[in-house]
């Protein structure tokens, strides 16, 4: 069975090795399939990120307490990423038995997250990631076209974050697990913001690489 799993993720992982050869992640990227994630083995970006009560927090830092599993989402507004941590949800206590904790980033607002806190009981810790640090130097951030831009606006009131090019930015949906150390042992990103891992395969990979 672990042979089999192994097989599974190796394939799984070909999905985060878009464009490997570019040298500088934190270029953001034009579209959601030119993004330069990071690799197994890699080591998580020295980068500032804030706790929904506006905090601010080194993101290696919080790695040091416990090994992490990093859920890069878009936003509570997103239906996919409300399903996905929905998900992720019902193997938290399983998760937390691993001797796991779990991270959400997302580029919402402390403010934003603050609502989102209160609406759920889930026990991962929700980050904001407003500046895009983490999101820019993990190499999954890409250019929102400004038809889509505007799209969000008009009909869902959802002003996206800018950069300081003043172009909307998104991460594509990602997870990462990582030790202490903040070493990368499992990445999974899809440019399709529509797919996601499920949250059985991501039991399985934090228990296959602790």
């Amino acid at each position: 069975m672990k042979t089999k799993l192994v097989g599974i993720f190796a394939v799984l992982l070909t999905l985060v090795s878009l464009h490997s050869v570019a040298l500088d992640r934190s270029v953001i990227a034009e579209k959601a399939e030119d993004v330069t994630p990071l690799l197994n083995g890699s080591t998580v970006p020295n980068v500032m990120v804030k706790t929904a009560d506006g905090s601010p927090v080194s993101l290696p830092a919080l790695l040091m307490q416990k090994p992490s599993v990093i859920v890069f989402y878009r936003g509570g507004w997103c239906p996919y990423c409300s399903r996905q941590l929905a998900e992720l949800k019902d193997i938290e206590q399983e998760l937390v038995a691993e001797g796991y904790q779990i991270i959400a980033i997302s580029p919402e607002t402390p403010e934003k997250l603050q609502s989102q806190k209160l609406q759920t009981e889930f026990a991962a810790q929700l980050i904001s990631d407003a500046d895009l640090h983490a999101i820019r130097n993990f190499g999954i951030g890409f250019y929102v076209p400004n038809d889509t831009r505007n799209l969000y606006k008009e009909r869902m009131q959802i002003e996206l974050i800018a950069d300081n090019t003043d172009r909307a930015v998104l991460p594509a949906p990602a997870i990462f697990i990582t030790d202490t150390s903040g070493t990368v042992l499992f990445s999974y990103v899809n440019p399709d913001f529509k797919t996601r891992p499920s949250a059985a395969l991501v039991l399985s990979a934090a228990r296959l690489v602790k």
